[in-house]
């Protein structure tokens, strides 16, 4: 398949303003619109749009309002997955999130570029990059990942961030750029003792919920 969709995907030019990509953004939008519209982000309603929207959805996820996304096709994640108030996803291509991840507000996941050539980029064609997000890692507020990037497994990436290059797995990066700050050693008993009595307690909210 080599529709202006099928090349987007695979991350080569494309012309954006294709009538069929034009089309599934507006209909991302009237989804988001819903989702964002309502109040409750735990509610059946909200999680079945979501549903909706997205590519894939683990189980146990909670997503706040707003969010805005291009397409919401190319999103998948993971199961546990957490996202706090005002993320926006650029989604051109797929954006890939593992299992029991948290981003704060304001995170940006950018999958959409541009050619640096100018003339290249007056005629319309875009490109992007796929990003993923490995098991467990924690993306604190207003960072922004570019395309391309990959975040290993149990990174944790400090709040005003901009995350240029792949971030590798049980490692803390902050700053502009997002550089190396420390290794995460395994937990300490105090942490490993309050990570326990932490999930009895969302397990136990979870039960509330449900019988709600």
């Amino acid at each position: 398949m080599n529709s202006e969709k099928a090349k987007m995907i695979r991350g080569e030019l494309y012309i954006a303003v294709d009538p069929t990509l034009a089309e599934d953004r507006r209909a991302a939008r009237e989804l988001t619109k819903q989702f964002n519209d309502m109040t409750q982000a735990e509610s059946p309603e909200a999680k079945a749009v979501m549903k909706r929207l997205l590519g894939s959805m683990g189980k146990d996820c909670l997503i706040e309002m707003p969010f805005r996304c291009d397409y919401g096709y190319n999103i998948s994640v993971g199961d546990n997955f957490y996202m706090n108030f005002n993320c926006v996803f650029l989604d051109g291509c797929p954006i890939t999130i593992g299992n029991r991840v948290m981003l704060a507000p304001n995170v940006q996941l950018y999958t959409a570029s541009h050619a640096l050539d100018p003339e290249v980029r007056s005629s319309g064609l875009e490109i992007g990059k796929p990003i993923t997000i490995a098991d467990d890692v924690w993306v604190g507020g207003n960072v922004t990942v570019v395309p391309g990037v990959t975040i290993g497994r149990g990174a944790v990436i400090g709040a005003g961030s901009v995350v240029t290059k792949d971030v590798p797995p049980m490692c803390v990066y902050a700053g502009n750029p997002a550089k190396f700050v420390k290794k995460i050693e395994p937990k300490e008993k105090k942490e490993r003792a309050w990570g326990k009595h932490g999930l009895k307690k969302l397990k136990s909210y979870k039960l509330h919920l449900i019988q709600r």
